[in-house]
């Protein structure tokens, strides 16, 4: 079932010996690189080297089982290691997203609903800021246009590991948060309302990976800088310089922009960031087209009507339509306690993963 692993062995065994040579570390890039397949395939060696030597003594203990029966349940409880271990190496055999480890930027827009889908907005935002503290994450505000009730009509927040480590196998920021692009309603009675009526309103989140520059190779000469006075809720004007910046990528007409620093190189380069991710976003997905490949788990933008998850105040309830899953623990949710919400995404999408293997 698993010969192809015997050439994942050796190409283990290869990159061993490369990074013991000093001279490979020399270039950063190179040795990273290494680093990074290195540790993607360590797991899978470990478990099929304890898979090998379980079937080997398997094999020991049916002979022994043949002249003394008190090995005969030994050898059931060998099976059945072998069986889990057999699961296991099937689950680290799924082609893996070559972005899961990297960083993202998180941009959560406020939709129908006018200031209730602000003030939702904002509750999203704080729930993600929350589930990135629980997990050890760093995370950064880029840019954001309050509304007058102090939600937000438009956030981007990076999400980065700190210390720029390389996460566990599926522990990554991407590979976590890559299941929350997509339209999020919200059900419950509006602050705004004085009937006590509920509503319904959405918002809308986009999870790209963030690219570095490396990833993506942008033109100079392919883009258009427009800078302009940065302002605040209701137009309120809160710098009187042109500090705030636009930027254009006139090949693809993706835009990216930035107002929330204090000068117009820091908002260029926070700009750049957006732009970068986004391009990187738009590659893949076009290269996932191609290969008729699209992960059906995520929802790459925020235009599509098709609602991911909602959100029940009156019932405390959360539930998550492309999975079935359900849960009556909202309130701990928007505390940052997504776990569970999205281990079922990932669930899913592994299973779907090996179904089609």
């Amino acid at each position: 079932m698993f010969e192809a692993v015997e050439e994942l062995v050796g190409e283990h065994a290869d990159l061993e010996k490369k990074l013991a040579d000093p001279s490979v570390h020399a270039d950063q890039a190179t040795a990273r690189k290494l680093n990074k397949r290195y540790a993607e395939l360590s797991p899978i060696i470990a478990t099929y080297r304890f898979w090998k030597s379980t079937n080997g003594d398997i094999d020991t203990a049916r002979e022994l089982a043949a002249d003394d029966p008190d090995f005969v349940s030994e050898v059931k409880e060998l099976e059945k290691l072998r069986e889990e271990l057999t699961d296991k190496l099937r689950f680290l055999l799924i082609p893996r997203d070559p972005s899961d480890d990297k960083d993202v930027i998180l941009e959560i827009k406020a939709g129908a609903g006018g200031d209730e889908s602000a003030l939702f907005a904002g509750d999203l935002l704080r729930m993600y800021l929350r589930y990135a503290e629980r997990a050890g994450w760093k995370t950064e505000i880029i840019d954001a246009t309050e509304s007058e009730l102090g939600g937000y009509k438009d956030v981007q927040v990076a999400v980065k590991t700190k210390g720029g480590q390389t996460p566990e196998p599926g522990q990554g920021v991407w590979a976590r948060l890559k299941y929350e692009g997509g339209v999020h309603r919200v059900q419950r009675v509006p602050a705004t309302e004085s009937q006590g009526r509920i509503h319904t309103s959405a918002a809308g989140v986009l999870v790209t990976p963030e690219a570095e520059e490396i990833d993506v190779e942008i033109n100079p000469n392919d883009l258009r800088i427009d800078v302009y006075r940065s302002s605040g809720p209701g137009g309120q004007s809160v710098n009187t310089t042109d500090s705030a910046v636009r930027i254009t990528h006139l090949p693809t007409g993706v835009v990216a922009s930035c107002q929330n620093e204090k000068s117009q190189l820091q908002n260029k380069e926070q700009a750049m960031r957006i732009l970068r991710s986004r391009l990187l976003a738009a590659a893949q997905e076009e290269a996932e087209k191609e290969a008729a490949d699209a992960r059906r788990s995520q929802v790459r933008t925020v235009d599509r009507s098709e609602k991911i998850r909602t959100y029940n105040f009156p019932e405390n309830r959360i539930s998550d339509h492309r999975v079935g899953f359900k849960a009556y623990n909202l309130d701990q949710v928007l505390d940052g306690d997504l776990d569970a919400v999205i281990q079922a995404c990932v669930d899913a999408d592994s299973a779907a993963k090996l179904a089609a293997a």
